[in-house]
């Protein structure tokens, strides 16, 4: 009897390619589309309908079932509201890492599973490695531990979106995708005729296509004009319209003139002032410890676990490089500090982790997620606190 997946199809093109792969592979296939936004903004139109068409004609193109899963509701609940609250804050929040752990592998897995389905897929960059040993998960379900691994497309790997995923999704969740990069997918979707071979990827906002998110905070949050002042004199630059639109370390769209350009090193929320430097190594823009909070580490790992693994590494951005951890890893998440250095106290984040570097790394900005790695497993990983 042929295994059931379901298959989260987007309308693009890695998650269309996924559905021939799976056929290949003798699965029966159910395309599901999530229809997690369909909201207009003045003058930019949600790109849900045109997607739902794409993913449908695939659908129908393949010979697969196809439904549509209405999750707007629990979306904006868990995702929107959650990264305007984080924004207000003046963080810098990554609403795709909570889409994946609280929708895609959360309702979407649990409704998947609830219907009768061995399996979910998506067209993520990412693949799994299952150690073929059973065990009873802290769920209550015997699952096989199996570990979440980057993609070969080293350039497109999501396992930075991915780390916060349940160990149970990631047990019976398939990444078709995962060993192929980018160029081949485009390549045999052609091969196989698909439309969305060509199709462009969207760039902006996860849930509203290519609405950047200033545009779109701007319909959502009350912001005010405010002073941008250099940080080292405190003279005034120029004018903002509104703090919580900025991150530190960003550089574009300060408007401030030519010659070298301005960094944001800094806010005052409280002020709504803006503050910037020239000097790119200025003590904002870089640290040599990050402090981590809301851990999720995977597969039963412990923070006292982390600083027995050699070579343990580091992704503060997606697509950036990884970054060697010291291999002193800070802990009060339970019972006494981990660590083989003698550290101040109020280097201890409470219920959390401090990973400390071998040399000054660019700084991410807080609410921003930093993600471990021991090779090419990922490990977890946490929310950059202040």
């Amino acid at each position: 009897m042929k295994k059931r997946v379901f298959l989260g199809m987007s309308g693009g093109v890695d998650s269309s390619m996924s559905a021939v792969l799976l056929k290949e592979q003798g699965y029966d296939v159910t395309g599901i589309y999530m229809k997690n936004w369909s909201q207009d903004l003045p003058g930019m139109k949600c790109p849900w309908a045109e997607d739902l068409a794409d993913a449908k004609r695939v659908a129908v193109q393949l010979d697969l079932d196809f439904e549509v899963w209405d999750f707007e509701a629990d979306y904006k609940q868990k995702v929107v509201d959650y990264m305007l609250a984080e924004f207000q804050k003046g963080r810098t929040p990554n609403p795709d890492v909570i889409c994946n752990e609280l929708i895609k592998f959360k309702l979407f897995y649990d409704q998947a599973i609830a219907r009768g389905a061995d399996y979910i897929a998506t067209g993520h960059y990412a693949r799994t490695r299952n150690d073929g040993l059973r065990e009873r998960h802290v769920s209550g379900e015997d699952i096989a531990p199996t570990h979440l691994l980057r993609a070969r497309d080293e350039n497109k790997d999501q396992t930075y979106f991915l780390y916060r995923m349940s160990d149970a999704a990631t047990a019976r969740t398939i990444f078709p995708v995962g060993d192929l990069t980018k160029p081949e997918v485009k390549r045999l979707a052609a091969q196989h005729g698909l439309d969305v071979a060509t199709k462009k990827e969207s760039m902006g906002v996860c849930f509203v296509g290519e609405v950047g998110m200033k545009d779109f905070l701007r319909e959502y949050l009350d912001a005010k004009p405010g002073e941008i002042r250099e940080a080292e004199t405190g003279a005034i630059l120029g004018y903002h319209d509104g703090a919580i639109f900025y991150t530190v370390g960003q550089r574009h769209g300060l408007y401030l003139g030519g010659g070298l350009p301005y960094y944001v090193v800094r806010k005052d929320l409280a002020r709504n002032i803006v503050y910037v430097s020239k000097n790119l190594n200025a003590e904002d823009l870089w640290a040599t410890e990050l402090r981590l909070e809301d851990l999720h580490l995977r597969n039963g790992l412990t923070t006292e676990d982390l600083v027995k693994i050699p070579n343990l590494q580091v992704r503060l951005r997606h697509r950036a490089p990884l970054v060697n951890v010291d291999a002193e890893v800070v802990s009060s998440l339970r019972g006494p500090r981990v660590t083989t250095r003698s550290e101040k106290e109020d280097t201890v984040l409470v219920g959390g982790l401090v990973i400390k570097f071998g040399g000054a790394v660019k700084r991410p900005a807080t609410g921003q997620s930093a993600v471990l790695y021991s090779g090419e497993v990922c490990l977890g990983g946490g929310i950059v606190a202040e």
